[in-house]
C-alpha cells in the first residue's frame, strides 16, 4: 500500500529516473520496458518462495498476480512504472523473509480492495477469509470520510487486525520498505514528511516483531532522507576503511583457533554495523568522526550454555573492556533478543565487540516472528506468542483510547526506544524512560495501580514521581497493605488526579481517566458531560472500527432523534437516557445510507 496516495496513483518509483524527464515520459518509458507476457514476472518471486518453501504450489501465486495485475491495469506509479511492479515488489520482500503463501497472496493483492473495483467478499471468495482477513488489515481508511483522523484510525485498524494475525504487519512493513526504496521521486517535503513517519511507528514496529532483516534498511533508508549528508559522510567512512578487511580477517582467525581449543563449535564472521547505527552511536557518543568499531559474531552449535564457553574463551584471548558486557540470554530484550554482548582489546590494542549466539537465537534475532514462518518448528507458535505480548497490552488500552490522536501517540510512547527495565514481584518488567512507581503499579495491574500508596525503590521509601532507573527494585504498597505500616484508612481512595502529570505509560495514563471518569462526582458540569459523551460515543464505534472526521452526522442524527442541538444529544448518551450502541447503530445506518 503506498503511503499518501490518491485512489488509482500510487507514491514512490525507482530512484534511477533521468533528471528533467516528464511523467509521461517516464510512464512511456516504463510501458515500453515492461515484461511481455513471455518473461513471467511472476516466476522470480516463485523462485525465492520455493527455495525456502519447496512443497508449495505456485499456481496459487500466479493466480493472485493475474488478478492483481488485472485489477490494476491501467494505473501506474510516480515513476511512471505500472501499479502492479509496487505488489510484486512486496511480495518479493515478504518472499525473502521467508514467509508463506499465504502472505504473498495477500501481499500481491493488498491494495486491490482500497485502489480498484476488487472487493473484499470478492476477495475471501476468490483466496479465502484468511487472506481477505490479511489485506483488509493494512487497507487504509478513506480520508474523505475520516479527515485528519485517518492515519491514526489506519493504524489503530492494522493493530486490532494483527491481534488476530501478525501477518499484517509484516505485509505492512514490506509494503513500507518498498515504498521507502522508491521514495526519490516523491518532493522533498514529502519525503521527509514519510520517513519520519516511519521512524516514529513502523520502524518502532519493526524491532518490536524482531525482524532485523528488514529494520536495517529501513533505519538505513531514513537516515538517507532526513540526514542525506550524513547519510553521505558514514557511507564514505564505510567505503574507504582502510584495512579494515585484513584486520577482521585476524580477529576472526585468532578467535576461531581459541575456541577450537576450547571445544566449542561454533560458526566466526565479520558482522559489520549499518549506516544508521554507526551514525546513531556516533551521534550519541558525541564523536566528530564516524565511531564504527570492528564487530564479529559467534553463531554456536549447540546450547545456551556454549555461548558463555565462547565467552570464556575469548575473555581468555584478550582482556575484556570493563562495563561492557551484557547478558541479553538470561535477560532478553522486550523483543526477546538474545545474545551476549562483550567488548575486548583486540589486536594492537583496537577495541573489537563480539557478539555470542546459538543458532536459534540468530534466527531470531535475524527475523524475529517471521522465523517461525521461515523455519517451522513445533512450539513456534508459543514462541511467537511470548513475543507479541507487548501487542495485547497495546489492544488492552486500545479500548480507552476514544481519540484517534490520543492512540496513535500512546502507541508511540509504547514504542519508544528509551526504555528501563526493573524488577517486582520477582519478576522483570519493561516500562518507557522516566517511568514511575505509579506506571510499573498499573503494570502488575490495574487494581494496584487504582490503589497504589507507596513504593520503595531499591528498599527506600520514595516519591511516586521518582523516575525509575535500569536495574531498581521496587516495591508497591496499596490501600490494602495497612500491615506495612501505612494507614490506609486516611488516604484517598482511588488514583489522584496528579498522577497524570508524571506518568509516562500510555496503560497508565488511560487507566487513570477511565477511573475519573466512572467515578464522577454528582456535581459533575455539563461540559464534562458533553465531552465524556462524546468519548462513550467514540468507544462505541471503535468496536464497528469506524470513527468520525466531523461532528455533522452527530449534528444530523441528533434532529432526526428529536433533540433541540447535539450537546443534549451528548448528555443524553453520558446519562444512559439513550444506550451508546444505539446511537452509533444509527449513526453509521445515517451515514451509509447518505453516500
Amino acid at each position: 500500500m503506498d503511503v499518501d496516495a490518491g485512489r488509482g496513483a500510487a507514491l514512490g518509483g525507482a530512484l534511477p529516473t533521468q533528471p528533467g524527464e516528464l511523467p509521461l515520459a517516464r510512464r512511456l518509458r516504463s510501458l515500453l520496458s515492461w515484461p511481455t507476457a513471455d518473461t513471467d514476472p511472476v516466476s522470480h518471486l516463485v523462485r525465492t518462495h520455493r527455495t525456502i518453501h519447496p512443497g508449495t504450489e505456485p499456481s496459487v501465486l500466479r493466480r493472485a498476480y493475474t488478478i492483481a495485475e488485472n485489477m490494476h491495469r491501467g494505473q501506474f506509479r510516480k515513476s511512471g512504472e505500472p501499479y502492479i511492479t509496487h505488489p510484486l515488489a512486496v511480495a518479493q520482500i515478504c518472499a525473502e523473509i521467508g514467509m508463506d503463501a499465504t502472505t504473498l497472496v495477500a501481499a500481491l493483492l493488498h491494495d486491490t480492495v482500497e485502489d480498484t473495483r476488487y472487493t473484499l467478499q470478492a476477495l475471501a471468495e476468490d483466496f479465502g477469509r484468511e487472506v481477505a482477513h490479511l489485506v483488509d488489515g493494512v487497507t487504509k481508511f478513506d480520508k474523505a470520510f475520516y479527515g485528519k483522523a485517518a492515519e491514526a484510525e489506519t493504524i489503530r485498524k492494522m493493530i486490532i487486525a494483527a491481534g488476530k494475525d501478525v501477518r499484517v504487519l509484516i505485509i505492512k512493513l514490506a509494503d513500507r520498505l518498498h515504498n521507502m526504496r522508491t521514495l526519490g521521486v516523491r518532493s522533498a517535503a514529502s519525503r521527509e514528511r514519510i520517513a519520519r513517519k516511519t521512524q516514529e511507528v513502523l520502524i518502532p514496529l519493526c524491532d518490536r516483531l524482531g525482524i532485523q532483516m528488514l529494520k536495517r534498511e529501513l533505519d538505513d533508508v531514513v537516515l538517507l532522507h532526513l540526514e542525506p549528508e550524513e547519510h553521505a559522510r558514514i557511507a564514505r567512512h564505510v567505503h574507504d576503511r582502510p584495512g579494515w578487511d585484513a584486520y577482521l580477517d585476524e580477529v576472526v582467525a585468532r578467535v576461531r583457533s581459541a575456541l577450537r581449543r576450547n571445544r566449542v563449535d561454533a560458526e566466526v564472521t565479520p558482522r559489520p554495523r549499518h549506516l544508521y547505527s554507526i551514525w546513531k552511536d556516533t551521534v550519541s557518543g558525541g564523536h566528530t568522526a564516524p565511531y564504527d568499531l570492528p564487530r564479529i559474531a559467534i553463531v554456536v552449535d549447540g546450547p545456551a550454555t556454549d555461548c558463555y564457553a565462547a565467552l570464556g574463551a575469548v575473555h581468555g584471548l584478550w582482556r575484556p573492556v570493563p562495563g561492557r558486557f551484557k547478558d541479553f540470554i538470561a535477560s532478553p530484550k522486550n523483543n526477546l533478543y538474545r545474545s551476549l554482548h562483550t567488548s575486548v582489546c583486540g589486536p594492537r590494542d583496537r577495541t573489537v565487540e563480539v557478539l555470542i549466539r546459538t543458532e536459534e537465537m540468530h534466527r531470531s534475532a535475524e527475523y524475529g516472528v517471521a522465523a517461525d514462518f521461515r523455519f517451522p518448528r513445533p512450539g513456534g507458535t508459543a514462541a511467537c506468542a511470548e513475543q507479541l505480548d507487548w501487542l495485547r497490552r497495546v489492544l488492552d488500552w486500545e479500548q480507552d483510547a476514544a481519540d484517534p490522536a490520543q492512540f496513535l501517540e500512546s502507541l508511540r510512547c509504547d514504542l519508544a526506544e528509551a526504555q528501563v527495565q526493573v524488577f517486582a514481584d520477582g519478576r522483570q518488567v519493561v516500562l518507557p524512560a522516566g517511568a514511575t512507581p505509579v506506571d510499573l503499579a498499573y503494570e502488575l495491574g490495574t487494581e494496584r495501580g487504582d490503589h497504589c500508596l507507596a513504593a520503595r525503590i531499591n528498599g527506600r521509601l520514595a516519591p511516586l514521581s521518582s523516575a525509575l532507573e535500569e536495574g531498581d527494585v521496587v516495591e508497591i504498597f496499596t490501600e490494602t497493605d495497612a500491615a506495612n505500616g501505612f494507614d490506609a484508612d486516611v488516604a484517598p481512595r482511588g488514583p489522584r488526579r496528579e498522577w497524570l502529570d508524571f506518568v509516562k505509560s500510555p496503560h497508565a495514563q488511560m487507566q487513570i481517566s477511565r477511573w475519573f471518569a466512572e467515578h464522577t462526582e454528582p456535581g459533575i458540569s455539563i461540559t464534562d458531560k458533553v465531552r465524556l459523551g462524546r468519548a462513550t460515543i467514540g468507544l462505541a464505534l471503535r468496536k464497528h472500527d469506524r470513527g468520525l472526521a466531523s461532528d455533522l452526522p452527530l449534528l444530523r442524527l441528533s434532529e432526526e432523534l428529536g433533540y433541540p442541538d447535539l450537546e443534549t444529544l451528548l448528555v443524553a448518551v453520558f446519562d444512559r437516557v439513550i444506550e451508546p450502541d444505539a446511537v452509533v447503530r444509527q449513526l453509521i445506518d445515517l451515514v451509509d445510507h447518505r453516500q
